[in-house]
């Protein structure tokens, strides 16, 4: 199983999607997310050894450390990576901190996804001035340290974003790159622009599809873009998906309280909890399903649902459906690559083993 752990609520940047939205006045959602904890700490104030007695009932358990910004409370991660009983750790930061790690705890990671938009001014203006370099430098500084994970650049993506120059871009730092747009996740629908420039995001992806089948022809290498990884798998093999980020029902988050959320997003939605780490099974926890009309969706089985928050609190209302034809664009541009990929394994210039990748570490898959 893999488990989000929220160390911290508490960050230190003000990112334009993110803690900047605290700001705005935000419109009224479709959706309610149900009962609020009011007991959600800043950051984790159970005793670490009831965390250690509940991953120890899983043996293979993978937990990912994720904010707010963890590495404000490296103390903490360094704490629990001595004591807990697992072998397999990822790390989600914006970068800031993660020179300050020392190597052996860095390189212990299996995977860290760290945080940039694309180009230094894309990325500076939403997340300020010096971030784009200070990333860089430090995957430079780590790599140089001995770190040999995969190392993901999370995106996000706004109605300021080139989808295609920014991931070329990224590929030219990063081998893995995933993207997330910043859509339907408050209620700022009014605030946007988004449904006239999604036709400019639509185009870049479909010139991306290509570019990527390109670079897998040139090379024989399948790039790690996750929006395209998964979903190519599995389209090539005829497999449907469950929502591709697993939340819910092999990817679940633990607060800062102990109780175990299906999604890192649906911080203190307790109608939702599943149980708590002090009396839980992790092995055993409720599913958590997607709601319609998603399930009665004709890609329902290549999209999974894309949200479980947004499916559940509809905070864009009606206006879902926009996102929804991002989703429909992102399918019919892989398919349109398939014969493509299908001639290149029929000739043995590559192998459907040429697509895999951990599942479930952290990437939503569907932007």
């Amino acid at each position: 199983m893999f488990f989000h752990l929220i160390v911290t609520d508490d960050c230190n940047l003000c990112c334009s999607y993110c803690r900047a939205k605290m700001f705005e006045e935000e419109d009224p959602a479709g959706g309610t997310p149900g009962t609020i904890d009011e007991t959600i700490a800043e950051t984790i104030e159970y005793p670490l050894e009831d965390l250690y007695q509940f991953l120890a009932k899983d043996p293979d358990c993978v937990l990912t450390f994720i904010g707010g910004e963890p590495l404000l409370r490296s103390d903490l991660v360094m704490e629990i990576m001595d004591h807990a009983p697992v072998r397999r750790f990822m790390l989600q930061t914006n970068g800031t901190k993660l020179g300050e790690l020392p190597s052996s705890y860095v390189n212990r990671f299996e995977t860290i996804l760290i945080s940039i938009d694309g180009d230094q001014t894309l990325t500076d203006g939403h997340r300020g001035d010096g971030i784009y370099e200070t990333v860089l430098k430090t995957v430079k500084q780590i790599r140089d340290h001995g770190y040999q994970g995969e190392l993901i650049a999370r995106m996000t993506v706004a109605e300021d974003t080139d989808i295609y120059a920014a991931v070329t871009h990224l590929a030219k730092h990063f081998s893995s790159i995933h993207w997330q747009m910043d859509a339907d996740f408050t209620g700022d629908y009014s605030h946007r622009r988004f449904a006239d420039w999604k036709e400019t995001y639509n185009e870049g992806v479909r010139k991306l599809a290509a570019e990527w089948v390109r670079r897998i022809e040139t090379t024989g290498c399948v790039p790690k873009w996750y929006p395209f990884l998964s979903t190519t798998e599995d389209m090539l093999s005829g497999a449907a998906s469950k929502l591709r980020c697993g939340s819910g029902y092999s990817n679940y988050s633990i607060m800062t309280n102990g109780w175990i959320a299906p999604c890192p997003i649906m911080v203190g939605m307790a109608d939702y909890y599943v149980g708590h780490i002090c009396d839980a099974d992790p092995l055993h926890l409720p599913e958590i399903q997607i709601r319609e009309p998603c399930p009665s969706c004709d890609i329902y089985g290549f999209c999974g649902g894309r949200c479980l928050y947004s499916n559940i609190v509809r905070p864009w209302r009606e206006h879902y459906t926009l996102v929804c034809d991002t989703v429909h664009v992102l399918h019919d541009a892989l398919a349109a690559e398939l014969p493509r990929l299908k001639s290149m394994i029929a000739e043995g210039r590559i192998t459907p083993a040429a697509f895999a990748h951990t599942r479930y570490n952290g990437c939503e898959i569907i932007p």
